[in-house]
């Protein structure tokens, strides 16, 4: 029989016998086919105490424990005597005379120097074979088993052993990681950054949790994934580290859900940002920049809003898409230190693009317009028109969307929006978002449009039902001015008029339809045609006020006005006064006194229910002046009415050069710039030289 040598048989009954021996200290005996013992190693004396020269030579079974049935022991070495491996339990007796319970194997093994065979015996302590048996056995079911990805790494980061599920996580097999690290197997994930923190859980011994793991593995190469990774560094008994595990989990769809929770919130906010930053006035320049800031940052990197050119230009749609498209810029954010802003097309500027352009496609399909990835094929139909998408692309643009702008059927224009930071493309939750906020600015922008539409007919409509040409009659001198409110819902029915009486007398007639728009500016057309025909009847002022108010009975919607009339004959000064609920006449004598008449308020018109209304008879000094004006002159928001006709009685106590100069004198002083209310202001100088 061919003789193998004794370190190589052992090396190949160690491995043949399990690898849990690995972990404990294996003594290692040999002994003759009759049980003498011819091989004793220092595990062995560590074991059992006894030195090489107080054993060999003695029979194995002489180790037993005094009081123990060595039947066992003689069977195990007569079997493996006859070419069978045994293994089994024996309690042996240590030399310092206690009993010690032993796991053994035993296999026959030809002889290297003699013929016969000799007998391997491996032992080990029972109690602690049990033990890392079953932890063994534990973590090889915990990491077979485990969906958790583990790996086992030395203190080089290289693989030493990975579960199944790392396998499956990477794409790898085992084969692939042993011996490796991580950045050469997984180049497209975040590996340097996890072997940094690997390298500072071996430094510092503190676990590192919750660690992120981000990319593409050969596992799903077309995805990014997440991954939370976990440290442990290994230690030996001595607490020197001889390396790590590593878990991960792949926690994609998580992450995934917590990101499109946190989106929903962002966008929310955005929302109701856009509610309340956008639409503040019924300026379309003021609600396209708003539009443009609020964008700016959240959802993009710069923003521009065109209007349709005719609608900027305050008209109407005019020719809409048919030939192109001609868009005026109204909005654009960031206004500085944006290198994207600062190529595009100024604010104000009226840009035009044929019909296949890309701006009027976006305009005529009426939906968003999205570019995910900008590159050179993607700019390729805009740069036929132009150099800036190539500039645009060169500055870092990687994703684009254009938006209209539409409200109540109608395209008004469109919002571009740019991105250049690292978030990806825009997603369909982003131009959802993109198009609310537009929806909203559209609403606003169509809101102007209507408004300073209905604002110019309501004020067309005002100044033509207001007399062109007030000729003072002989003994009187007029001047006059009406002042249209800054917002046509203040648009209303003020007016003025000078009728001629018989006599030499004249009538002074000023009124306020309570309404606005051009509902009252029709209203207040008709009365004051009523006043001029029924003053030429000379009727008497109670009496015209009655069929006034019979005039507005007549009308389909109740309306109610105030009115004040006077009837002044300039030869002798006098005159009669009723009011309808209207602010009192001012009265101004040549000496400077200033005077608010006293005469009875009266109701408005259109109150009905059989209204008195009372005229007051005064007389009047030559070159006294009368002060007729509606309440958008001496009402102010946030301020007392006393006051302000304080104010107004202060006024026209200074020294007059003129009735047009006071005039201009009152509406400067008394009037913001924007006027809450359109105001009619009505000055009668009554025989300012004393000439009968």
């Amino acid at each position: 029989m061919e003789q193998v040598p004794f370190d190589d048989v052992t090396t190949s009954a160690a491995r043949d016998a399990g690898g849990w021996l690995g972990a404990l200290p294996v003594a290692v005996v040999a002994t003759s086919a009759d049980g003498l013992i011819v091989r004793w190693d220092h595990a062995a004396e560590d074991l059992l105490g006894y030195p090489p020269h107080d054993v060999l030579g003695r029979h194995i079974a002489e180790l037993l424990h005094p009081g123990a049935d060595r039947t066992l022991g003689r069977s195990l070495w007569e079997g493996a005597a006859t070419g069978r491996g045994v293994m089994g339990t024996v309690t042996a007796w240590h030399s310092e005379g206690r009993p010690l319970e032993l796991e053994i194997w035993a296999c026959p093994v030809p002889a290297r120097h003699r013929g016969g065979t000799t007998v391997l015996v491996f032992a080990v302590d029972a109690q602690a074979a049990r033990r890392i048996r079953g932890s063994s056995a534990v973590w090889d079911g915990l990491f077979s088993r485990s969906p958790v990805g583990i790996a086992v790494l030395d203190t080089q980061l290289r693989f030493l052993r990975v579960n199944p599920a790392l396998e499956a996580m990477n794409g790898l097999p085992q084969a692939a990681h042993v011996g490796r690290r991580l950045v050469e197997i997984l180049p497209d994930v975040n590996g340097a950054d996890m072997e940094r923190a690997m390298r500072r859980v071996l430094a510092t011994g503190e676990p590192i949790l919750d660690y992120r793991r981000t990319g593409r593995t050969p596992a799903d190469p077309d995805h990014d994934h997440v991954w939370s990774g976990s440290y442990v560094r290994l230690e030996d008994a001595d607490r020197r580290p001889i390396g790590l595990t590593a878990t991960l989990i792949d926690i994609t769809a998580q992450q995934q859900a917590q990101f499109e929770a946190e989106a929903g919130r962002r966008h929310l906010a955005l929302v109701n940002e856009a509610n309340a930053k956008i639409g503040t006035s019924l300026d379309m320049e003021r609600t396209a920049q708003e539009l443009a800031d609020v964008a700016v940052p959240d959802l993009a990197d710069a923003v521009t809003v065109d209007v349709l050119d005719s609608l900027a230009g305050g008209g109407d749609l005019g020719a809409g898409l048919i030939g192109g498209a001609a868009l005026r810029r109204l909005g654009k954010a960031p206004l500085t230190g944006s290198q994207i802003t600062a190529t595009l097309a100024p604010l104000g500027r009226t840009l035009t693009f044929p019909p296949n352009a890309p701006y009027s496609q976006a305009l005529s399909d009426r939906s968003p317009f999205v570019i995910e990835k900008l590159d050179e094929e993607t700019i390729a139909p805009a740069a036929r028109h132009s150099a800036i998408p190539q500039r645009l692309l060169e500055q870092g643009v990687h994703s684009f969307m254009m938006t209209p702008l539409l409200a109540r059927g109608v395209v008004l224009g469109l919002a571009t929006f740019y991105r250049t930071r690292h978030v990806g493309p825009f997603t369909p939750d982003e131009v959802s978002l993109a198009g609310e906020l537009a929806s909203r600015a559209a609403v606003c922008v169509d809101n102007a449009r209507l408004y300073n539409r209905e604002h110019d007919t309501a004020t067309v409509l005002q100044r033509s039902m207001l007399p062109q040409h007030i000729i003072a009659p002989p003994g009187i001198e007029i001047a006059h001015r009406y002042l249209p409110a800054s917002d046509v819902n203040e648009v209303g029915g003020d007016w003025y008029d000078v009728t001629p009486l018989g006599g030499g007398r004249a009538a002074l007639a000023i009124g306020d339809v309570m309404g606005h728009g051009t509902a009252a500016a029709a209203v207040m057309g008709r009365l004051s045609a009523s006043v001029r025909a029924l003053a030429r009847l000379d009727l008497a002022p109670g009496d015209l006020l009655y069929q006034l108010e019979a005039a507005l009975e007549d009308l389909a919607e109740p309306m109610l006005a105030t009115f004040l009339y006077i009837v002044v004959d300039p030869a002798t000064g006098h005159c009669q006064v009723t009011r309808a609920g209207h602010p009192p006449p001012v009265s101004v004598a040549p000496d400077g006194t200033v005077s608010v008449l006293d005469v009875p308020p009266g109701l408005p018109l259109g109150v009905g229910g059989g209204t008195a209304f009372t005229t007051a008879e005064l007389t009047l000094a030559p070159g006294t002046l009368l002060v007729l004006y509606t309440d958008g002159l001496i009402e102010a928001r946030g301020a007392d009415i006393d006051e302000r006709l304080g104010e107004l009685t202060d006024l026209l106590a200074q020294p007059v050069r003129s009735l047009e100069g006071l005039c201009d004198s009152l509406l400067t002083h008394l009037v913001p710039a924007a006027a809450d209310d359109d105001i009619a202001l009505l000055i009668a100088s009554v025989n300012p030289h004393g000439t009968a």
